[in-house]
């Protein structure tokens, strides 16, 4: 045996643990081992690392056994507290010892002055040395360099604990634009920037979104993330749903063969120490959300079914796909069936009213029927002010209905001591921890990290900012642009003097300008509809609730961000390409029939968009979701059914005859 602080065995060759890790590699193969710490076991002229520091090689921490074998071994040595707090994953906390419910506790002694973002935080350092937290979910936005050189630290302490298991460190997807970016973004903490999903949707290409997964994978596991909180295939039912925006739009066909690809392409055809683990949400889809609201709130926890078969036909063959290619964890989501206004839709019944992540019949039942192997990461906060459906219960209630439904994993709940007391009080076994406690650890396992969680800062950096990944993305960016209609006014020839005006709400002045900048580069900016020969103008809605009888609004008005008769006024004094940035299904029918043109976007570079103005790209995007004709059609839909398979005349028409349904663009 021998001391080292750092041991680096540069050996080329990389630990593969096959669908966690059933045979085909090699096991007598040394891989790769870093250890800042731990003493290293030589035996029978291999290395391994002594993670428990006993002085001799067990089984956990013999790299030739499976991910399984080794999980049941250390399963078996962890106290309660150690299994409770593996049960759990927290966002990273700055300050404070951490509320009971993922909020943060007043810490005095702590300065905030003194908080270096590259370094790990007091309160998320308390969760791993005392707490026994080994998941953790990154929330802010640093360089890739920074969040490699903090997760090393991280895994540094985590190493130090008595039984030395590595931290996986988690994050929602990185690589995507905002409403509309200039340039290179800070935003994803420098990763390659692609289109919103709904744009990615719009290229409708599975081969680019396998590229653009595999990329993305490179800088994520360059930066020590391992773990995705995605990505989110719930099938865009309901129109007025705001998380629309994060989804691949209202096609089950679209979204399974997204889904596979993603999954694939972050994790491989089996999980190694190359892969990036998904986490697929919100099983069993969140589309059909009463009126909707949000889900986070209490006039929002219901999920309605009025269409018989809807959720096999409709909102499950994204996650078929996900489970087909292996995906390691589901998120359930916080809404309950609103079985008042569902008909039934598994097996003639209908399902327990309560959330996702208490509700047996689906994470427990329907899941595992449909072929799903992995575990179930529950959605944020659950135990506390989401828990619909079982309000009634107390702490340690919720917990021991929850194991038994089938959640493995607590989402941003940063105290296990009500797991500890619901299985003291005898709510739970210890023994009904075990199947979650080794799914956990199988996936630790197969990740490679027991044998090196450790990156590399400055490689990290040169992948996240690598020239060829965003040449890529840029392409993306320009496939994601819709042509809906065109009087021939485009491709725009650039020496057209033009008029531009964004609106976004209270940001539509910053906006603005930011985007006139960019033209002007080009070309001749006014500052005047009438002076100019076109007029771009870019309407960029946020849904806004009426109230929680009425629900959710995606008309356009002041509530919602827009000024119609401003933008009427500009399209009645000069030719008018309009911009619509679709991230829900908007009622347009005051202002589409007057523009010369208009285009969809989905979360976009204006460079990208540019190109397409100007003819430099010509447009293939296609609608990835069907714009409702108006506000009547909108409060008539089915929430459980796509705008294209709607019963009624549901989509609008343009004044070529068109209808903006799912799949449609034309272009030059």
């Amino acid at each position: 045996m021998m001391k080292k602080p750092t041991y680096f065995l540069i050996s080329g060759l990389s630990l593969i643990f096959l669908l966690y890790s059933c045979g085909g590699a090699n096991k007598t193969k040394q891989p790769e081992l870093d250890t800042r710490t731990l003493e290293i076991i030589n035996k029978g002229g291999l290395k391994f690392k002594d993670h428990n520091k006993n002085g001799k090689l067990d089984p956990y921490e013999d790299w030739r056994l499976t991910a399984e074998e080794r999980a049941a071994d250390l399963a078996s040595m962890m106290t309660l507290e150690e299994k409770a707090g593996l049960m759990h994953i927290s966002s990273e906390r700055r300050l404070g010892r951490g509320g009971p419910f993922g909020n943060v506790g007043p810490e005095p002694a702590a300065d905030a002055t003194k908080i270096v973002p590259e370094d790990p935080f007091p309160a998320s350092i308390d969760y791993v040395n005392n707490r026994h937290l080994h998941f953790l979910i990154i929330r802010d936005n640093i360089p890739a360099s920074g969040l490699a050189s903090r997760n090393n630290k991280y895994q540094e302490l985590a190493e130090q604990t008595r039984l030395g298991i590595p931290i996986v460190f988690t994050s929602n997807p990185r690589n995507h634009a905002g409403n509309i970016e200039f340039g290179i973004t800070e935003a994803s903490g420098q990763f390659s920037l692609w289109p919103g999903t709904l744009g990615l949707a719009a290229a409708d290409d599975s081969s680019m979104i396998r590229q653009f997964a595999e990329i993305a994978r490179k800088e994520w596991r360059a930066s020590g993330i391992r773990k995705i909180y995605g990505y989110q295939v719930d099938v865009a039912t309901e129109p007025r749903w705001r998380r629309i925006s994060g989804t691949f739009g209202e096609s089950p066909d679209l979204s399974a063969r997204y889904s596979y690809a993603l999954v694939r392409g972050f994790q491989g055809k089996t999980i190694n120490n190359e892969s990036v683990v998904h986490t697929i949400k919100h099983f069993p889809g969140d589309g059909p959300v009463y009126l909707g609201l949000d889900p986070h709130f209490i006039e929002g926890q219901w999920a309605v079914y009025p269409t018989e078969g809807s959720l096999f036909k409709y909102h499950l063959p994204p996650f078929q796909a996900a489970f087909d290619a292996g995906v390691s964890s589901l998120m359930s989501y916080y809404n309950r069936p609103y079985n008042e206004m569902s008909v039934p839709q598994y097996k003639g019944t209908l399902f327990e009213s309560v959330a996702g992540a208490y509700n047996k019949g689906i994470i427990g039942d329907l899941a595992r029927e449909l072929g799903f192997l992995g575990y179930v990461n529950t959605d944020s906060g659950i135990l506390s002010n989401t828990a619909w459906g079982v309000a009634d219960l107390s702490l340690e209630e919720r917990y021991a209905k929850a194991v038994k439904a089938g959640s493995a994993i607590f989402s941003d709940y940063n105290d296990p001591t009500g797991l500890i007391n619901a299985v003291n009080n005898g709510l739970l076994t210890e023994e009904e921890l075990i199947p979650a406690v080794e799914a956990l650890l199988k996936e630790i396992f197969a990740l490679g990290l027991f044998e090196n969680p450790y990156v590399d800062p400055e490689e990290a950096q040169r992948v996240a900012r690598d020239p060829a990944s965003q040449v890529l993305a840029d392409e993306a960016h320009r496939k994601s642009v819709v042509l809906l209609r065109n009087s021939g006014i485009l491709p725009l020839a650039e020496n057209k003097k033009v008029y531009i005006e964004i609106f976004n709400g209270n940001r539509s002045e910053a906006t603005t300008t930011a985007f006139r900048e960019l033209v002007g580069k080009s070309v001749q900016v006014v500052d005047k509809p009438q002076e100019a020969d076109a007029a771009l103008i870019w309407v960029m809605p946020s849904a806004f609730q009426i109230s929680a009888e009425k629900g959710m609004s995606i008309s356009l008005n002041k509530d919602t961000g827009i000024d119609v008769a401003k933008i009427r006024s500009i399209e009645s004094k000069v030719p008018t390409i309009l911009i619509i940035n679709l991230v829900n299904p908007w009622v347009i029918n005051e202002i589409e029939p007057q523009a010369s043109a208009v285009l969809a976007t989905f979360g976009i570079k204006g460079e990208a968009l540019l190109d397409v103005v100007y003819g430099r790209f010509n447009p293939v995007g296609k609608l990835p979701l069907t714009i409702p004709k108006d506000q009547e059609a909108v409060e008539k839909n089915a929430s459980d059914v796509p705008g294209y398979a709607e019963d009624f005349d549901y989509a609008y028409t343009n004044a070529d005859g068109n209808k903006y349904v799912f799949g449609f663009g034309i272009n030059y």
